[in-house]
């Protein structure tokens, strides 16, 4: 079993920044890629960003890219995004999710999930 714990989630206006966080405990983090999801309010779950194990691979959402930037601590166990130049669009709860090895973008490939945070995005 793998626990995640999503933090940094708030309230900001176009053009801030924040920085999401997502602390692992359970099994050996470094043998688990990680993902960053969100789901805005009557909209399905999509794909953020993901990183693999040891970090050297990362892949994003076109939405996202140059935006967004996922990277890991192996050592601290946490995973984080940090997300620049938001907009309204960006509005959703995100989530955090681990799978074992491969990294992948498909939200049915992770095997946990963290409970969300929310990011909210004001014009």
């Amino acid at each position: 079993q793998v626990q995640l714990v999503e933090s940094g989630g708030g309230r900001v206006q176009t053009g801030d920044s924040l920085r999401l966080s997502c602390a692992a405990s359970g099994r050996t983090f470094s043998d688990y890629a990680m993902g960053w999801f969100r789901q805005a309010p009557g909209k399905e779950q999509e794909f953020v960003a993901a990183i693999s194990t040891s970090g050297a691979s990362t892949f994003y959402a076109d939405s996202v890219k140059g935006r967004f930037t996922i990277s890991r601590d192996n050592a601290k166990k946490t995973v984080y995004l940090q997300m620049n130049s938001l907009k309204p669009e960006d509005t959703a709860v995100y989530y955090c999710a681990a799978r074992f090895l491969g990294v992948r973008v498909a939200r049915g490939e992770y095997d946990y999930w963290g409970q969300g945070t929310q990011v909210t995005v004001s014009s």
